[in-house]
């Protein structure tokens, strides 16, 4: 990935609540409003969309830091959109501006921080530590 070419790169998501993506349903909550959950994950599928067209085949990234912030609440039924924009790219981590809307209201907004990385290595890694840890629990 070039870093010149990834700044100002914009994804869009979006998604319509569903009685299994609410508080309640997730146990995060006691209320029919959209979980937290959903909204990092709407937020995620925005800078994936934004990312598509830049990363090699073997890259890929994941979540390393989040500073969110919730403004309003959603129910079941609402269509809401994500967007998000890079905004930096130093040292293998991608940093994004997002932003959700239900249609003119701010529902949350964040600064999302991407690692980059190399698929299969990581994978790799991943996996030993997976088998390391199951074998420290027998």
């Amino acid at each position: 990935m070039q870093a010149e070419s990834v700044i100002g790169a914009v994804g869009i998501s979006q998604m319509v609540v569903r009685p299994g993506d609410t508080a309640l349903a997730h146990g995060s909550g006691d209320m029919p409003i959209l979980s937290t959950s959903f909204l990092i994950t709407l937020m995620e599928s925005a800078c994936n969309s934004a990312l598509a067209e830049f990363l090699e085949n073997s890259e890929s990234t994941y979540l390393a830091d989040i500073e969110l912030e919730v403004h309003e609440s959603v129910g079941i039924g609402s269509e809401i959109q994500g967007a998000a924009t890079c905004v930096a790219f130093e040292e293998g981590v991608l940093t994004f501006v997002c932003e959700i809307h239900d249609g003119p209201r701010l529902v949350a907004a964040s600064m999302m921080r991407r690692n980059l990385v190399e698929r299969v290595s990581f994978l790799a890694r991943t996996a030993a530590f997976t088998l390391i840890s199951q074998k420290e629990t027998e």
